[in-house]
C-alpha cells in the first residue's frame, strides 16, 4: 500500500471513529455507519481494559490540558491531551483530528508515539508517549549563555533531520517544527510532536498555501504569502539548530512586521562562533537558511552529509538503545477497542521503626509526586518517583557519621527526603541500599554507586578514595546493560539484560557465589548454569539468592538458622528424619526445600527469609526466636513453613524481612506485621503495647489501620518503607470508537441540541446494544435509533412491539390506532427540528393525517418521509447542516499580514 493510501486508511479508520460527519480524507462520501452491522465472518471480541491512574497535570491551554498517567499494566507513564471539543471552532476541530491521524500514521524512535485515543462525552483524549526530560526550549534557557558541545549539537541534530525525514517520506509537512515542540527524554532523546497543523502533501512537489506555524520559525516563502513545500520544515530545521549553536533566536524583532522584514531579508540576529563549532556543521546550519527554498537541501540530503554519515550506524544504535526501556506496541486502530479504566488514588509514602511506633507519613512525597519504588538501609532511605527521579535522607537517630550514601556531594544528615541534583537528567529505574553505601540503576540500564568504599562496594577498584559523597558511574556496564541491582549490608549483586549477573564487595561466608571468601572491589561474573535463566537477584545481610524463570532458588554465603533453606532433611533406616545441616556455601546451590514451590518473590532478612509462591502463599524460614516466622509460637523450625492462620486463604503480594521482624501486604488491601516489636519495628501505638518495651508476636497481626494496597515495601534493621495508595474514584471509558463524530459531539453539547448519546463513560445501569463496527471498534446503536424516532408513529411503534410478550391491552392498542396523531417536541430529532422552528406556524390537519399515513408505509419507504419533512424545513435545518457539512477554509484565526500581499492568502 502507498504511503498516501496508508494515511488515507488511518484518516477513513479515526473519522469512523468519530462518525463520519467528518469525512474522509481520501474520500469526501460518509463513512461506515454503526447500523451496517458486523463484518461479514467477523466476530465480537472481547475489550481489552487498560488501567490508568492520574499522576498530575502538566499544564493547561485555551481548550484542555496534559495530564500525566501511569499505565498499570506495564508501569509506564503516558501523557493524555485532554481537548474539549465544545470550546473548539470547526477548523480546531479538525487541527485535533488531524494531530490523531497524523501520529497513527507514523512510527519512529524520534517521534512522539501515539498510543491510543478515547472519547469521555465531549472530550477528545488522546495517549501519547511522555518525555520527561522537558523541551528543548528549557534545554536551551537551563544553558545561561554556556554554550553547548559540538557533539552535542550533532547528536540533536541527527536526530531532529531523521524524524523529519520520516515524516517527508509519508508526504507530511509539519509546518510547526520549532524548540517548543522537539521535546526530550532525560536520556537526551530527541522526540518531535505537536503535529496539530501538520499536512498532507501528496507528492514531494505539492505546494501548502495556508499561513500556519510560528512567526519565529517562519520560512521566507511563508512571509511573502507565497506557496511553500518541505523546504519550509528544512528552514524550521535550520533555526533551531542555530538557536543551538548561538543559544538565541535566529531571527528576533520587537513585532511581527519587523520579524518578517529580517526574515525575508536574511538579517540573523547574531552569527555562529567559528571558534567553538566546525566550518562544517555552520556551512550545514546556512544551507538550511537559504533564502531560495530550491536551494535548501532536503532531510535526506542533511543525512548524507559527511558531518552526520559517518556516524550515522553509531547514532541510530543508540537511539534504538535508549528508546528501548520505554518502547512498547501501541493498538491497532482499525481492529481493537480497549476500555480504558481510570482509577484516581492518593498515594502516599510512611515509615517507622528505629524508635518511631507511629507510622510518619512524608510530605514530600505524595501524589504528583509519588513514589514507585522504596529502599531501606540500616542509616537511609531511598526512593524512586514515578518520574524517575531519586530521594536520599537518613532514617537513624543520633549522630552516626555518614558515609556519602546520600549522594548529596556532602556528609550532612539530611532528615527529610532531598532530590539527588547530581542524577538530574537520570531517569532512574529502580534503587539499592547497603549499610552505608547505594546503588541505582537508570532506564538505560547504567549503574551509578556513592557511600563508603571499604568493602569495595563502588566497583571501581577503590580507585576513588574511601568515600564516594556523588553519584559515579561504572564504565564496567557501559556496554553491558544492568536490569536489576540488589545490595547486601557489604556486599553487591547485579542482573544485567543479557541474564548475566555478577557481583562484588565483601566475599565473607562466600556470599558472593564466586567459590571463595574473597573480597573483591570490581565487578566478577558469576558461573550459573547455562540451562537455568536468572530473573532477580536479592542480597541479604550476609548471603545471595538467585530465582530462575521456572520459579527455583539458589543461594549462597551463611546458612545460619537455615535463613537460605539449604539444609536437607534426610530418612534414616529406622524411620526417623534428621537434617543435614549446611554451614555455608561459597558457591551457588540449589534450595531443594523449596523446589516444591514455584517461587515468583523471596526477601532475605537478618536472621530469617520470607518467600511467596506463584499461588500467593507466603513461606518462612530460618530463625523463629522472637516469631518471625509467623507459625503462632517461638519454637526452633528446622524447614520450611507455609503460613496459615490470620493468612490463610489470603494472596500475599508483597513482603520483606527485617531485623527479627516480617511486613507483608495481601491482595485484598490488608497489611501484616509480626515478630520483635521493639523499637517500634511493628509500628504498635503506645495503646496498644503491653507490659515490657521488648514485646513480640508469633501471629500476623493487621496493622496501618484501614483498607490500604500496597505497591511497594522495604524492611532492613529496625526501619519500614512503604508505599500505600487508596482508590478515591474510578470511572471506565468505553472505547475508541464511540461512535460520535466531533463534529456531532460539539452540536449535542450546544444548547437546545439535543441530550445523550455523547457519553463514553459506562454505567453500571446502562446497558448498551452494540454492534460490531466495519472499522474494528464497538458502537451503540443509540443515536441510530435516535435519528429513526421522529420517522416512526406511535402507531407503528406499537404494532412493532405486538410480540408474544407485549402487555398493551388490545382495547388500548385499537385506541392507539385510531387516535389522532399530534407530534410532541420532546426529543431532538429531525422531526421534532422540523415542528419547533417556528411556534406559530402548525401543519394543517390533512397534512397531519398525510403523514401519518406515510409513516405506516414500509420501512424501504422511510427515507421519503424524512425528505418530505426535511421539505419543511429546508429554510432552517437544511441550511445549518450544509453549514456544518462544508468545511471552513484552512486558517487561523489571528492571522499575519503578509509582505507584498493585501490578504492573507495568495489570490488563485
Amino acid at each position: 500500500m502507498s504511503v498516501l493510501g496508508e494515511y488515507e486508511r488511518h484518516c477513513d479508520s479515526i473519522n469512523s471513529d468519530f462518525g463520519s460527519e467528518s469525512g474522509g480524507c481520501g474520500d469526501s462520501s460518509p463513512g461506515p455507519s454503526a447500523s451496517q452491522g458486523p463484518r461479514a465472518g467477523g466476530g465480537t471480541a472481547e475489550q481489552e481494559e487498560l488501567h490508568y491512574i492520574p499522576i498530575r497535570v502538566l499544564g493547561r491551554g485555551a481548550f484542555g490540558e496534559a495530564t500525566l498517567y501511569r499505565r498499570t499494566e506495564d508501569d509506564s507513564l503516558v501523557v493524555w491531551k485532554e481537548v474539549d471539543l465544545t470550546r473548539l471552532s470547526e477548523k480546531e476541530r479538525r487541527d485535533a483530528l488531524n494531530e490523531i491521524v497524523i501520529l497513527a500514521l507514523l512510527q519512529h524512535d524520534n517521534i512522539i508515539a501515539y498510543y491510543n485515543h478515547f472519547m469521555d462525552n465531549t472530550t477528545l483524549l488522546i495517549e501519547l508517549e511522555y518525555c520527561n526530560g522537558g523541551n528543548l526550549y528549557d534545554k536551551i534557557l537551563r544553558q545561561k549563555d554556556k554554550l553547548f558541545e559540538e557533539e552535542m549539537v550533532v547528536w540533536y541534530l541527527f536526530q531532529i533531520v531523521s524524524a523529519v525525514s520520516c515524516i517527508h517520506k509519508a508526504g507530511i509537512l509539519h509546518r510547526d517544527i520549532k524548540t517548543l515542540n522537539i521535546f526530550l527524554t532525560k536520556a537526551n532523546l530527541i522526540k518531535l510532536g505537536d503535529y496539530g497543523l501538520a499536512k498532507k502533501l501528496n507528492s514531494e512537489y505539492s505546494m501548502a498555501e495556508t499561513l500556519v506555524g510560528t512567526p519565529y520559525y517562519m520560512s521566507p516563502e511563508l512571509c511573502q504569502g507565497v506557496k511553500y513545500n518541505f523546504k519550509s520544515d528544512i528552514w524550521a530545521v535550520g533555526c533551531v539548530i542555530f538557536e543551538l549553536l548561538t543559544l538565541k533566536r535566529t531571527f528576533d524583532a520587537t513585532n511581527p512586521l519587523n520579524l518578517c522584514v529580517k526574515i525575508v531579508q536574511g538579517i540573523r540576529a547574531m552569527e555562529v562562533d567559528s571558534s567553538q563549532y566546525s566550518l562544517e556543521l555552520i556551512q550545514m546550519v546556512h544551507s538550511c537558511l537559504d533564502q531560495d527554498p530550491e536551494q535548501r537541501p532536503t532531510a535526506d540530503e542533511l543525512l548524507d552529509r559527511p558531518l552526520l554519515r559517518k556516524r550515522r550506524r553509531e547514532m541510530e544504535e543508540k537511539v534504538t538503545l535508549l528508546n528501548a526501556p520505554t518502547k512498547r506496541p501501541r493498538s491497532n486502530t482499525v481492529t481493537e477497542a480497549p476500555i480504558a479504566v481510570v482509577t484516581s488514588r492518593t498515594s502516599e509514602v510512611y515509615v517507622w521503626g528505629g524508635g518511631k511506633s507511629t507510622p510518619q507519613k512524608l510530605d514530600v512525597i505524595k501524589s504528583g509526586c509519588s513514589a514507585r519504588q522504596v529502599c531501606a538501609g540500616n542509616t537511609h532511605f531511598a526512593v524512586v518517583t514515578v518520574e524517575k527521579e531519586l530521594y536520599t535522607w537518613v532514617n537513624m537517630q543520633g549522630g552516626t557519621k555518614l558515609h556519602g550514601q546520600l549522594g548529596h556531594g556532602d556528609k550532612a544528615s539530611y532528615r527529610q527526603p532531598k532530590h539527588v541534583e547530581k542524577l538530574q537528567g537520570k531517569a532512574i529505574h529502580q534503587v539499592s541500599c547497603g549499610d552505608d553505601f547505594t546503588v541505582c540503576v537508570t532506564d538505560e540500564g547504567q549503574l551509578y554507586a556513592f557511600g563508603s568504599d571499604y568493602y569495595g562496594c563502588m566497583g571501581v577498584d577503590k580507585v576513588a578514595g574511601p568515600e564516594v559523597l556523588e553519584p559515579m558511574q561504572l564504565n564496567f556496564f557501559l556496554s553491558n546493560p544492568v536490569e536489576q541491582v540488589s545490595c547486601g549490608d557489604n556486599h553487591v549483586v547485579v542482573l544485567t539484560r543479557n541474564k548475566e549477573v555478577y557481583s562484588w564487595g565483601c566475599g565473607e561466608y562466600g556470599r558472593l557465589g564466586l567459590d571463595s571468601e574473597e573480597d573483591y572491589y570490581t565487578p566478577q561474573k558469576v558461573d550459573v548454569p547455562k540451562a537455568l535463566i536468572i530473573v532477580a537477584v536479592q542480597c541479604g545481610y550476609d548471603g545471595t539468592f538467585l530465582l530462575t524463570q521456572s520459579g527455583k532458588v539458589l543461594a549462597c554465603g551463611l546458612n545460619e538458622f537455615n535463613k537460605l533453606g539449604l539444609n536437607q532433611c534426610m530418612s534414616g533406616i529406622i524411620n526417623h528424619e534428621a537434617y543435614h545441616e549446611v554451614p555455608y556455601t561459597t558457591s551457588f546451590t540449589l534450595a531443594k526445600q523449596l523446589s516444591f514451590y514455584k517461587i515468583r518473590t523471596i526477601a532475605p532478612g537478618k536472621t530469617h527469609t520470607a518467600a511467596i509462591d506463584e499461588r500467593g502463599r507466603l513461606l518462612t524460614f530460618g530463625c523463629n526466636k522472637c516469631g518471625q516466622l509467623g507459625v503462632g509460637n517461638y519454637k526452633k523450625r528446622l524447614g520450611i513453613n507455609l503460613l496459615g492462620g490470620p493468612l490463610g486463604g489470603k494472596q500475599v503480594i508483597r513482603v520483606s524481612c527485617g531485623d527479627e521482624f516480617t511486613i507483608a501486604a495481601t491482595d485484598d488491601n490488608h497489611i501484616f506485621a509480626w515478630g520483635n516489636g521493639g523499637n517500634g519495628r511493628l509500628a504498635m501505638t503506645p495503646t496498644e503495647r503491653p507490659h515490657g518495651s521488648d514485646i513480640c508476636t508469633s501471629w500476623p497481626r493487621p496493622i496501618f489501620g484501614s483498607l490500604h494496597h500496597v505497591p511497594d515495601l522495604s524492611c532492613r534493621g529496625w526501619h519500614t518503607i512503604l508505599i500505600v495508595e487508596k482508590v478515591l474514584n474510578s470511572k471506565t471509558i468505553r472505547s475508541n470508537s464511540s461512535g460520535l463524530s466531533i463534529g456531532t459531539v460539539f452540536q449535542s453539547s450546544s444548547p437546545g441540541g439535543g441530550g445523550g448519546g455523547g457519553s463514553g463513560e459506562e454505567e453500571d445501569s446502562q446497558q448498551e446494544s452494540e454492534t460490531l463496527d466495519p472499522s474494528g471498534g464497538f458502537r451503540g446503536t443509540m443515536e441510530a435509533d435516535r435519528g429513526m424516532e421522529g420517522l416512526i408513529s406511535p402507531t407503528e411503534a406499537m404494532g412493532n412491539s405486538n410480540g408474544a410478550s407485549s402487555s398493551c391491552p388490545g382495547w388500548l392498542r385499537k385506541e392507539l390506532e385510531n387516535a389522532e396523531f399530534i407530534p410532541m417536541p420532546d426529543s431532538p430529532s429531525p422531526l421534532s427540528a422540523a415542528f419547533s422552528e417556528s411556534e406559530k406556524d402548525t401543519l394543517p390537519y390533512e397534512e397531519l393525517q398525510g403523514f401519518k399515513v406515510a409513516s405506516e408505509a414500509p420501512l424501504e419507504h422511510k427515507p421519503q418521509v424524512g425528505a418530505w419533512v426535511g421539505m419543511h424545513s429546508k429554510g432552517t435545518q437544511t441550511a445549518k447542516e450544509e453549514m456544518e457539512m462544508d468545511p471552513k477554509p484552512d486558517l487561523d484565526s489571528d492571522s499575519w499580514c503578509l509582505l507584498g500581499t493585501d490578504s492573507c492568502r495568495p489570490s488563485l
